[in-house]
């Protein structure tokens, strides 16, 4: 376990852990949540075998993922409505794994040639909060969709990773530093009969 890292797994879902090789999560690349699943593959030795699949949504993973154990959804703590998921689907989705580690440095993030604050500011519903209450704010699917919608010209600026920024030649004109998250990790079965 690294430093500033911790994870819980009860008993009965570390047997189930063994079975998944697909992990589904939120896309596109560039996400905080992709990042922690390429993690989760590497920290149980899967990375050679282990596959990740990006959605637009957690919701449309959810939808789409199989359900015969190989499968999991990673999601995090302060995904928009994972209440939502989790009891919704209680029949065929079972909590297995989380564990706490940083997201990349989130930005504030402007398109070359925007000068000052942003007016228009993408940003997934999660960190819609560091924008300021003066900014008209956009909603998008994700931090990653945030960069490519500003690098697009659909707004100025945009909350998103660094990574993303950096993908699409934004410009950061603020940093709020990495942020400690708890991922959690939820194997997709057939429901009981």
């Amino acid at each position: 376990m690294m430093t500033g890292e911790h994870t819980c797994v009860d008993t009965l879902a570390s047997a189930s852990i063994g079975a998944i090789r697909y992990l589904h999560t939120l896309g596109p690349t560039g996400t905080n949540l992709e990042s922690a699943a390429h993690l989760w593959l590497q920290r149980h030795g899967l990375e050679d075998e282990g596959q990740v699949v990006l959605h637009p949504s957690l919701e449309e993973a959810m939808a789409s993922v199989p359900r015969t154990g190989a499968h999991a959804l990673v999601a995090c703590a302060v995904y928009p409505e994972l209440h939502t998921l989790v009891f919704g689907n209680l029949h065929t989705c079972r909590m297995v794994d989380c564990f706490l580690w940083p997201t990349y440095e989130m930005v504030l993030a402007a398109a070359p040639g925007t000068r000052g604050e942003p007016r228009t500011v993408a940003t997934h519903p999660a960190p819609a909060g560091l924008v300021t209450p003066v900014t008209e704010r956009q909603l998008v699917t994700s931090n990653a969709q945030a960069a490519i919608d500003c690098a697009d010209g659909k707004a100025e600026g945009c909350v998103t990773t660094v990574v993303a920024a950096r993908a699409h030649g934004l410009r950061v004109v603020r940093s709020f530093g990495e942020v400690p998250m708890v991922y959690t990790v939820h194997q997709m079965r057939e429901a009981a009969r």
